[in-house]
């Protein structure tokens, strides 16, 4: 779905997909010189990191395997009620492995603090966040991000994977949802 495909739902267009698949491919590079010679576990956080994690995976020349978790501070509400629940949890054991959480956005900070603490108990060798967006003027907590894409305002964006009541996620491109879309 191409941004005119949905303009009048769209106050902004923050990032076009050109702009959002050469900032994934310099942060490969990044994580590549990181990680040289090693093995890393890319885990994904449904659903939003769906097309992240996807195009960070392929642009990578790194030996990687992949998993997915689903957490939920949102249900379908525009902002993070702070509670985390595990909807799927990993299928695979993290003991020694090098785990690179791959994230779409970052609001509070509140989920992935919960989430790096819960990782971290379970015996990797390390945890590492990467984050196409985040949003420092909304941040709640402090979270160590090894690799962020964009910084972006505190809007409610759309796009890229990120939904508002699950539309809008095969929006290539990211924009800002207009308030008439969620205001009711």
């Amino acid at each position: 779905m191409q941004p005119c495909d949905v303009a009048a739902d769209l106050s902004e267009i923050l990032l076009t997909e050109d702009q959002i698949s050469a900032r994934i491919a310099e942060m490969c590079r990044e994580i590549e010189r990181d990680y040289a010679g090693e093995e890393l576990l890319l885990v994904g956080v449904l659903k939003g990191a769906v097309m992240v994690m996807a195009d960070l995976a392929r642009e990578l020349t790194l030996p990687i395997t992949m998993d997915w978790m689903a957490v939920s501070s949102y249900g379908s509400s525009t902002q993070s009620s702070g509670v985390v629940r595990i909807l799927k949890d990993l299928d695979t054991a993290l003991e020694g492995r090098k785990v690179l959480i791959v994230e779409d956005i970052i609001d509070s900070g509140l989920t992935l603090s919960w989430l790096l603490e819960n990782l971290k108990s379970r015996g990797p060798a390390s945890v590492e966040v990467c984050a196409l967006l985040r949003k420092p003027e909304a941040a709640t907590v402090e979270v160590d991000v090894r690799y962020v894409g964009f910084e972006i305002p505190n809007a409610f964006v759309v796009g890229y994977g990120l939904d508002y009541a699950e539309k809008y996620r095969n929006l290539r491109g990211l924009g800002i949802l207009a308030p008439h879309v969620y205001e009711h």
